[in-house]
């Protein structure tokens, strides 16, 4: 087999049948499909068992998370790929073709962001590679947009959404895969980040196309869940990840997301899960702490060199902003403002 697919899953039998069709109809064959199920109590297991036999099923008990789910995914596999892949998504029929193509292809290439596009809308995007704010958290280039021909073409990003990804196997033994602390949210962007301080690069494949439905296992993009834990993986990743030089130089353009941040969660009356946040990250904060030292440690890439990526990543994920904003007829002068002033 040239490619493991692992699909993590937790009460999503609603969507598999989508998904694993999808996976059958795929123009190339050498590849195997890894579920790893969540602590399901919806009848995934029964559905995995009866309708796709050939599905590779691993089956715990409880819900621990996404990140430890696609590593178990990960050590059960043996094959040089690893496409990693949600629940909620239906692949075109070329889509890994066209994946394992860009790897055979783009040999100075660590991992691979396939063109993820809006499921019940497929002519606007959900994602086209990730950017990254220094603010520390990723960005999805072009969602919300409409697809075009800015995003038809492949080229270099910063990093891929987990939702659906390729990476080669060694890399993920280099980095050390996901972190399982974060357990969910982040854990990609954290990847990420590791990842370009250590000199790896990712590739966007422009024909590479996911439909995605997004936080169909959440539920919703905002609720109590999701902001406690993107609140406490954020400030987990500034901890983990940044050279004390690199705090220091990005104050203010951190304060600004952070502040930014609790005036969304604030208009969305989410100051309590918020809050929790806080108090976990706190509670965890140790444990980042002594990550810290092997990261940085381990970084291929000097301050400079890195700041530079980062600055860069900003740019794009600001400039996708705009571009969807303009698209909505709505103003860009803060963001204009934002910069002048910081990038």
């Amino acid at each position: 087999m040239q490619m493991d697919i692992v699909i993590p899953n937790f009460n999503g039998k609603v969507f598999l049948r989508s998904c694993l069709d999808s996976l059958r109809r795929q123009n190339c064959s050498d590849f195997r499909v890894i579920v790893v199920d969540n602590g399901s109590s919806d009848g995934s297991i029964d559905l995995l068992a009866l309708e796709y036999p050939e599905v590779k099923v691993i089956s715990w008990a409880e819900n621990r998370g996404f990140s430890a789910a696609v590593n178990a995914g990960i050590v059960a596999g043996s094959s040089p790929l690893v496409f990693l892949l949600n629940n909620d998504t239906e692949l075109d029929e070329q889509c890994l073709d066209k994946l394992i193509a860009a790897a055979r292809e783009k040999t100075e290439y660590d991992f691979f962001a396939a063109k993820m596009l809006n499921y019940h809308d497929r002519d606007y995007l959900d994602g086209a590679g990730d950017a990254f704010l220094r603010g520390g958290v990723g960005y999805r280039l072009g969602t919300m947009e409409s697809d075009g021909d800015f995003y038809n073409v492949s080229r270099q990003v910063f990093g891929a959404c987990a939702g659906a990804a390729l990476y080669r196997r060694d890399f993920l033994e280099e980095l050390g895969a996901f972190d399982e602390d974060f357990f969910a949210y982040l854990e990609d962007v954290d990847l990420n980040f590791r990842a370009n301080s250590r000199g790896k690069k990712c590739w966007y494949v422009s024909e590479a196309r996911v439909y995605h439905i997004g936080s169909a296992t959440t539920g919703s993009k905002i609720n109590p869940f999701t902001v406690s834990l993107s609140t406490r993986n954020n400030l987990c990743l500034l901890v983990k990840n940044y050279p004390l030089s690199l705090l220091l130089r990005f104050a203010p353009a951190i304060c600004v997301y952070q502040f930014c941040w609790l005036c969304f969660v604030v208009k969305k009356f989410q100051l309590f899960a918020y809050c929790k946040g806080i108090v976990n990250f706190l509670s965890i904060l140790p444990v980042m702490i002594a990550k810290r030292k092997g990261n940085l440690s381990m970084a291929a890439l000097s301050s400079a060199e890195l700041a530079g990526l980062m600055c860069s990543a900003e740019r794009e994920a600001i400039h996708s902003i705009m571009r969807r904003r303009e698209e909505n007829g709505k103003g860009n002068r803060l963001f204009s403002i934002y910069q002048r002033l910081f990038l």
